[in-house]
């Protein structure tokens, strides 16, 4: 009972400094936030362009803070900040830029969402057999799953997100996944999304994402093999002794 609620107030006491932060924010500057958030939800892909740029030498910071904020608070769609990216970075830099902003981003929702949420999710998968069983596989097949499910162009990302916080996926395997696929589904997006709003067209860049995309995704998939493997000597080496 203590622990509970001692977790309880911790609970209480994080929600209050992010709170907290967004006072601090707004008292330092007034006009930021109601400015970003209706930047936000005007989905303006040129405009964002225009409001990013504005900050200057420091346009490439607050573009990683802004593409990492969007994709912890999971709105808008972050295809808006990825092309925008590349509009203003160049189509290698952007996409760099946007993929490792994401991952930071859909890591902290994952930690925030997992920190409040869990607990109550294993309360409700342990009464019920299918849920449990679910719960099991995304322990196990959790990196699979989320690989494939961060290489889906234009699938909400707060989706992914919930679901993976909510799930038994290791916060390793989550965060190698979320990378590796946001790769090519935030490659393509903002290829896609470049040449329309540029009126340009080069299937090579496209072509070249892809197979880069492969790549990463050959070599993550090696890599939870055999972490896979290690794991599975461990175990019965343990059963050993």
């Amino acid at each position: 009972m203590k622990q509970q609620m001692g977790m309880g107030v911790v609970k209480v006491c994080a929600a209050l400094a992010i709170v907290l932060l967004f006072v601090i924010i707004h008292l330092l500057a007034p006009d930021f936030l109601p400015e970003l958030f209706t930047l936000l939800a005007s989905g303006d892909i040129p405009r964002t362009v225009e409001y990013i740029r504005s900050f200057g030498d420091g346009a490439i910071v607050f573009a990683f803070l802004l593409t990492l904020f969007t994709n912890t608070l999971g709105f808008p769609p972050a295809v808006i900040f990825s092309t925008a990216n590349v509009i203003l970075f160049g189509i290698v830099p952007g996409i760099v830029l946007a993929c490792v902003a994401e991952t930071v981003g859909a890591t902290i929702a994952f930690i925030l969402i997992r920190f409040y949420f869990r607990e109550s999710a294993k309360k409700a998968i342990a009464k019920s057999p299918f849920l449990s069983k679910i719960d099991q596989y995304s322990g196990t097949k959790g990196f699979i799953v989320m690989l494939i499910g961060r290489m889906i162009p234009y699938l909400p990302s707060a989706l992914l997100n919930a679901v993976g916080a909510l799930s038994s996926i290791k916060l390793r395997e989550y965060v190698i996944a979320s990378f590796v696929g946001k790769f090519p589904s935030t490659g393509i997006e903002a290829i896609i999304g470049h040449d329309l709003i540029m009126k340009q067209e080069d299937n090579t860049r496209l072509v070249v994402v892809i197979i880069a995309a492969g790549i990463l995704i050959y070599a993550a998939i090696r890599y939870e093999k055999r972490l896979m493997r290690e794991e599975a000597v461990s175990q019965e080496m343990e059963k050993k002794e």
